[in-house]
């Protein structure tokens, strides 16, 4: 029979909800920071509880980034290693660093995300909405909304940030999904252009290497040329660090909003009447963009390791141990989320925790927000009415998740 722990590291649990949600519920109510132990991992502890992970995230000094940030097999930690020298992880971007060097990686680009930057940039994101979506109408009132129209709104938008050209944009579509749904039997399936994440990145690093060197002899708007000219502690950004930079933004500031998307409108479809309360009174869309967030959790996982020992409800965390945060769970906590299976679009106080906390709280998360709520305005606006033509099914991710199909029909304003 398998275990909590099986269940835990299986993608397969990420790909059907309702087994995830009673996965963690259990937990969270019989041992809410479990020990996971098996052959093919190093052990950890998942942590599933809102405030333990706040606890967690709090103390940056106590609880490291690296050496482990993500779920990774022995095998694939070996693979890394091999391949960078000693690191059991292939890129070195702001998810990796620690204190100091996270401050100084993440000041480069902070201001390129907060609010008021990004306002400058809401025609343009508008229009790259209003294109998708002119995209979607040409389908003659069905495609496969997660497939066909949501990923490439983000894509486009953050091509548009890093000024990767739009003839580029099915190479960089394709890479950011095999980055991150490198688990999922269809996406391995789908794979024409590398046989492994190693691969993947590879490809990655060599494109952005090129439009490096190309910004450096042609400065532009964007982060491209930020990238080619940044300097950490008087010298230039190293090229590893640089390209890692590269592939955080292009796949990070993609997938989770491109999941998110399209998880928020199978909530719409499946809560009728919250769909008809937001196309009434559109003003709930910033509120209702947090319930999505927190509705589909994305980010399934990050991983912390303590630099001594703690106590974390009731379980001693020694010193050099792993921890899992395991955000979905943490975003149905009964004792944070008043009914926290209900999808409630007008929410009070929604603190959720997708988007992380503390010192490593979402560097893009205004932007996505703004991303979404943009192309949700666009859509409710041209689309009438919207119904599931056939099942939705969810990536076998443990990384990040989300919708990989999303089959509607519909029908424009």
């Amino acid at each position: 029979m398998p275990t909590p722990g099986d269940a835990i590291l299986s993608p397969h649990t990420y790909a059907d909800p309702d087994a995830m949600d009673t996965l963690f519920t259990a937990l969270r109510r019989d041992d809410p920071v479990h020990r996971v132990e098996h052959p093919d991992y190093r052990p950890f502890w998942a942590v599933t509880k809102f405030a333990d992970i706040q606890e967690v995230e709090r103390q940056p000094d106590l609880f490291l980034n690296a050496p482990r940030t993500f779920l990774r097999t022995l095998a694939y930690e070996e693979r890394a290693r091999a391949a960078t020298g000693g690191n059991p992880a292939l890129l070195r971007s702001l998810v990796f660093m620690d204190a100091p060097d996270h401050a100084q990686y993440r000041k480069l680009t902070q201001a390129w995300f907060m609010p008021g930057r990004i306002k400058a940039l809401e025609a343009d994101i508008r229009q790259l909405a209003a294109e998708v979506i002119d995209d979607m109408a040409d389908r003659g009132g069905a495609c496969d909304f997660a497939a066909d129209v949501v990923p490439y709104f983000p894509v486009r938008v953050i091509m548009r940030i890093l000024g990767v050209p739009r003839c580029d944009e099915p190479l960089i579509l394709q890479l950011t999904q095999e980055i991150f749904g490198s688990d999922d039997p269809d996406v391995q399936a789908a794979r024409t252009m590398t046989a492994s994440l190693a691969d993947t990145v590879k490809v990655f690093s060599d494109y952005f290497r090129d439009l490096t060197a190309e910004r450096r002899r042609n400065p532009s708007d964007d982060l491209a040329t930020l990238f080619a000219h940044a300097e950490i502690d008087g010298r230039p950004m190293a090229d590893h660090e640089s390209v890692s930079y590269y592939i955080l933004v292009a796949t990070a500031g993609h997938d989770t909003t491109s999941s998110t998307t399209a998880g928020g409108l199978l909530a719409l479809i499946e809560n009728p009447d919250a769909q008809a309360q937001l196309r009434a009174d559109l003003s709930l869309l910033p509120g209702a963009v947090d319930e999505m967030v927190r509705w589909v959790s994305p980010v399934r996982h990050f991983f912390r390791t303590a630099t001594r020992d703690h106590e974390l409800r009731g379980k001693a965390v020694r010193a050099g141990d792993s921890l899992m945060m395991c955000y979905p769970s943490a975003n149905r906590d009964e004792e944070i989320f008043d009914d926290p299976f209900a999808f409630r679009i007008d929410r009070p106080a929604n603190r959720h925790i997708a988007f992380g906390y503390g010192p490593h709280l979402c560097l893009g998360m205004h932007m996505a927000r703004m991303e979404i709520r943009i192309f949700y305005e666009e859509l409710l606006r041209r689309v009438a009415s919207v119904e599931l033509a056939g099942d939705p099914a969810w990536l076998a991710s443990t990384n990040v998740g989300g919708l990989k199909r999303l089959p509607i029909r519909f029908t424009l304003a």
